[in-house]
């Protein structure tokens, strides 16, 4: 019976930048000698990972996949771990994580201000690394919002209640990191300004936005420059998360995309 294998360690899931190398691990007990075999899973079609036949598995981060691993014994019992998601950040600009990373949350993709109509949806973002991967926390003027716990903050139809200042926890066993605050504003009557500027537009209606700009954007290189330190300035926090939202969405319209920071 597969009781007769007990997985001791499970792997756990990571969020990381691109190129990063790092280490999926699992452990086990049997009651005979255990084998160890990888598998990964994109786009929904699970592989075997040839030669991934050890307890640990090294992984120099390229894309976004998910991992298992089988253990058996001799006697053909198996059990799989669970499944982990190892979250590659594609564009994050030199300079993040901090060259001595220890894994703790790294803010890379913070919320922005909103105003919405009232009953219409009310979303806001953020994103982090973190190694193991950061959980999630959202706070409005200061309070736990009990079932904001995603990257993702959705509320089907706003209510003027919901206006207020909010930001996200981004936490792990090695700290926490908390994005910026932003002001959103629930209004009880259409506003004639609320398109402008692009700030109620969801980002499908941005892309295709862009695809109409850019039809013809195969080929391409755009170099992106976030400056964030500048001599008689204080210092600025959103270049690194434009650059990171610009990177993205230039890879999506097929730029390969070349971000700098300062």
């Amino acid at each position: 019976s597969s009781t007769a294998i007990a997985i001791t360690e499970q792997p756990v899931s990571v969020s990381v930048p691109v190129g990063y190398s790092f280490t999926l691990r699992c452990r086990a007990e049997g009651r005979t000698p255990l084998q160890y075999q990888w598998f990964c899973q994109r786009q929904s079609v699970c592989h075997q990972i040839p030669g991934a036949t050890k307890q640990d598995l090294p992984i120099t981060a390229q894309q976004t996949q998910l991992y298992t691993c089988r253990i058996n014994d001799l006697y053909r019992n198996a059990v799989f771990s669970d499944w982990v998601k190892v979250e590659v950040h594609q564009c994050v600009a030199r300079g993040l994580p901090p060259r001595l990373w220890r894994g703790e949350p790294v803010i890379v993709l913070n919320p922005t201000e909103q105003r919405v109509e009232v009953g219409k949806p009310l979303q806001l973002q953020c994103a982090a690394m973190g190694v193991p991967a950061p959980s999630y926390q959202w706070y409005r003027n200061g309070n736990l919002l009990e079932h904001q716990k995603k990257k993702k903050l959705w509320i089907t139809h706003a209510k003027v209640s919901d206006s207020g200042t909010y930001l996200c926890c981004a936490s792990n066993s090695h700290g926490e990191h908390w994005t910026t605050a932003v002001d959103v504003h629930i209004e009880d009557f259409p506003n004639p300004h609320s398109t402008e500027g692009g700030e109620t537009l969801p980002p499908a209606e941005h892309l295709q936005f862009c695809w109409w700009m850019f039809p013809l954007a195969t080929g391409k290189i755009a170099l992106l420059v976030g400056n964030n330190h500048y001599q008689h300035h204080p210092d600025l926090m959103a270049p690194v998360t434009d650059v990171f939202e610009l990177s993205l969405l230039l890879e999506q319209l097929g730029f390969q995309v070349v971000s700098l920071l300062d």
